[in-house]
């Protein structure tokens, strides 16, 4: 799982500069997550029902944990 750090504060002003830095920050964590989302459905994709009903899920649970709406 990749991880990026959005934690760090800045303080003052960068104008465009940082809205610039900010939006391709923005634009990273985006595609960080969808490729963490992905991956998961991939992985979990590839379980036989049997493997998915050991760790308490079924096919159509995929997408929700996925998406890491559960």
């Amino acid at each position: 799982m990749a991880a990026l750090d959005t934690t760090r504060t800045i303080t003052g002003s960068f104008g465009l500069v940082g809205r610039i830095g900010a939006y391709f920050a923005s634009v990273v964590n985006a595609v960080v997550e969808w490729n963490d989302a992905r991956v998961t459905r991939n992985t979990l994709s590839g379980l036989t029902d049997r493997e998915l009903e050991d760790i308490g899920l079924c096919r159509g649970d995929i997408d929700v944990v996925a998406d890491g709406r559960s």
